[in-house]
């Protein structure tokens, strides 16, 4: 991966201090993972990430800069996280890991929380958990995939992170009222035949 905008990878006494925790090193330089746009103190003691996604900065703002946010564990910027910021955090990485499997335990290890703090915060402030917002990104791009591909029913459910198709089409029925065929027939401008299986 490239670095951007006057930043750099890490050379080998700083991935040392990264994998180490080492806090001698915090203050001469703070770290961004590209995966997650976070950015961290070398003394975070969140999850090792993979060097070559690891980015460089010699200054927070720098960070900033560049699209990242600040880790809520180690508080990069030594002041505590706003809930909101963190927030968008979360909601970014449910966004972009939605085809993946996601638990809570992982979702933490990611934006760098405790679970159950993480999953209070969040419904507190946007009304839902983070399962139920994960399960509504998977929805809403069933329903782009339905409408815009020929993919199977259990093959899009696959590709939204829903790997258990009668548990997709049930979700899917609850959420828009109509089981994934009878959605793609309504939406689709050519008609599109039943399947074997005959769900309608």
């Amino acid at each position: 991966m490239k670095a951007v905008n006057n930043t750099k990878l890490p050379n080998d006494e700083q991935w040392h201090a990264i994998i180490n925790n080492d806090s001698k090193l915090d203050g001469q330089f703070w770290y961004g993972v590209t995966t997650t746009h976070i950015f961290c103190k070398p003394s975070c003691p969140s999850r090792l990430p993979k060097r070559d996604h690891v980015l460089v900065f010699t200054d927070p703002q720098q960070a900033i800069k560049n699209g990242f946010r600040p880790c809520k564990r180690c508080r990069p910027l030594n002041r505590i996280v706003n809930k909101q910021i963190w927030v968008d955090e979360i909601e970014y990485t449910l966004k972009t890991n939605y085809q993946r499997k996601l638990t809570l335990n992982e979702l933490g290890q990611l934006v760098h929380g405790d679970p159950s703090y993480l999953r209070h915060t969040f419904k507190d402030i946007t009304g839902m958990t983070p399962r139920e917002r994960l399960n509504e990104i998977r929805l809403t791009q069933a329903q782009h995939l339905l409408q815009t591909t020929q993919s199977s029913v259990s093959q899009v459910g696959r590709e939204v992170g829903m790997s258990n198709t009668a548990y997709f089409i049930d979700c899917f029925k609850k959420r828009f009222g109509k089981t994934p065929l009878q959605y793609r027939r309504t939406k689709s401008l050519k008609p599109v035949p039943l399947s074997k299986g005959g769900q309608s």
